[in-house]
């Protein structure tokens, strides 16, 4: 089963299934729920902002490596993008 989860529209990704309709509720729940529990406790809105800034981030992130897949290689990122001759290019010694 290759279902895709999620379809890349410039920076973002969108619920292309549902697995990845599951997943962006399942973010958007949590940052609501860390939103309401911080926003409870703080005194201005730079409180509110300071407090859910790593949470927020982090399930932003998450859906970000979520939607970008298993071994999907990404079009920004050149592959022999690195120098003839680099570490990374080198061919092995024989052993």
């Amino acid at each position: 089963m290759n279902t895709i989860w999620f379809k890349r529209i410039g920076w973002f990704y969108v619920p292309a299934s549902v697995p990845g309709g599951i997943v962006s509720v399942l973010a958007l729940l949590f940052c609501l729920t860390v939103f309401r529990a911080v926003d409870r406790h703080s005194h201005s809105a730079s409180d509110t902002l300071y407090g859910v800034f790593p949470f927020f981030v982090c399930s932003f992130l998450l859906v970000d490596w979520i939607g970008a897949g298993p071994g999907i290689p990404r079009p920004d990122i050149a592959r022999d993008s690195a120098a003839p001759g680099s570490a990374v290019t080198a061919p092995l010694p024989n052993q």
